[in-house]
């Protein structure tokens, strides 16, 4: 995984790019009607229920526009919101708070859908020893608020990208000549670059799972598109070699059948892609 420091930097990395591409050369709305000196104060309304998340985000982005703004806060990130709820209030300079309001807005809906779909998939996996993990299937340029949302929610992250970790999928083992030769290859190519990077091979079938386990060093075996008796089936073949991770098509409905199969690790991206954000409003006071 990235570290703290690469983390913070991908996330201003994304207020500077958000705030180039919303405000220009100027938001001239505010700029034609309201004084520079004046101030303002306004809070951010939820209009909704579930999991509140980006609330710290937005803390980073009013001090990114305006480090003169203040931030009040009252729900905290990860606590569970009602329609009504007042999550915060800002305080500054009121052009100031006009210009952060709709990345703080389209941030804070978007990443509380994904803490709030986490949070339901943590809940359906209650009473087992599996654990959800988020997928790279996330907005392009939004990832490290997605996979921060999905750890407010009670979920794990993944890789962040394909730099932090190996993860040998279909395709990779059949441009590379097969599983083995794939792993052979990758193992070599990080003893010679120095690199420490975990292992994941992907497995279509329980033939493909028995060839990975020949080899040593394996992180973890991602168990793809299986069925319920296979997934057993492959767990049992695995024991404790390596961890085992499902993925594939597994839903709200399938998830806890999956967990009882008994994997360490269910994917979804499912947690970034499909959802539907939360309805919430920055209004003047």
């Amino acid at each position: 995984m990235i570290s703290e420091a690469q983390f913070e930097h991908e996330l201003q990395l994304i207020i500077a790019n958000a705030i180039r591409e919303d405000v220009g050369d100027g938001d001239h709305s505010s700029l034609a009607c309201i004084p520079a000196d004046a101030q303002g104060k306004a809070k951010l309304l939820v209009k909704d229920e579930g999991i509140i998340a980006g609330v710290a985000f937005a803390q980073k982005v009013f001090h990114y526009v305006d480090p003169e703004m203040t931030v009040e806060v009252f729900i905290e990130d990860g606590a569970r919101v009602k329609h009504g709820d007042v999550v915060f209030h800002v305080t500054g300079r009121s052009q100031s708070i006009l210009k952060a309001e709709r990345l703080v807005l389209n941030s804070m809906q978007r990443m509380s859908a994904v803490a709030t779909k986490t949070r339901h998939y943590v809940d359906l996996l209650e009473g087992t020893n599996t654990k959800i993990l988020d997928t790279r299937k996330t907005t392009p340029g939004f990832r490290a608020c997605e996979k921060w949302a999905v750890k407010i929610g009670g979920g794990e992250n993944h890789r962040f990208a394909l730099y932090d970790m190996i993860m040998l999928k279909d395709n990779h083992n059949d441009f590379a000549g097969g599983i083995t030769a794939a792993i052979q290859k990758t193992q070599a190519y990080l003893q010679e670059t120095g690199r420490d990077l975990k292992i994941i091979v992907e497995a279509r079938n329980l033939a493909e799972i028995e060839e990975i386990l020949q080899s040593e060093g394996i992180h973890r075996i991602l168990i793809d598109n299986f069925n319920f008796e296979d997934t057993k089936k492959a767990v049992a073949l695995i024991g404790t070699k390596c961890q085992t991770e499902s993925s594939g098509n597994i839903n709200e409905t399938t998830i806890r059948q999956y967990a009882d199969c008994g994997v360490n690790y269910i994917s979804s991206g499912a947690l970034t892609h499909s959802v539907y954000n939360m309805d919430l409003s920055l209004k003047a006071i």
